[in-house]
């Protein structure tokens, strides 16, 4: 009896690390940033990070900063550029 209890315990503790290990390998995480400059919201995904990627580029800046890193007038002007260059995924929640 003290051997198969010890046995489910194994079983159970080795199903929730995989599926928490399952969890971190599917992907990004997602998140509203609010736009103050234009009073909306964005959701920060996959899709809004390559827009941001291509900002950095054009703007010669480092794309893999995190975006809520940046300083009060870069962020600006990162939205200032993305409601210039398409905007089909807004949360207007």
């Amino acid at each position: 009896m003290r051997c198969s209890a010890r046995m489910v315990r194994w079983l159970f503790l080795t199903a929730v690390l995989a599926s928490s290990m399952a969890g971190l390998a599917c992907g990004g995480h997602h998140y509203r940033v609010y736009d103050p400059y234009y009073t909306d919201y964005h959701v920060w995904n996959d899709d809004e990070v390559v827009y941001y990627r291509q900002w950095a580029a054009e703007t010669h800046r480092d794309p893999h900063r995190d975006f809520r890193k940046l300083h009060d007038d870069e962020k600006k002007e990162y939205w200032t550029w993305r409601h210039n260059h398409g905007d089909h995924d807004h949360d207007h929640h």
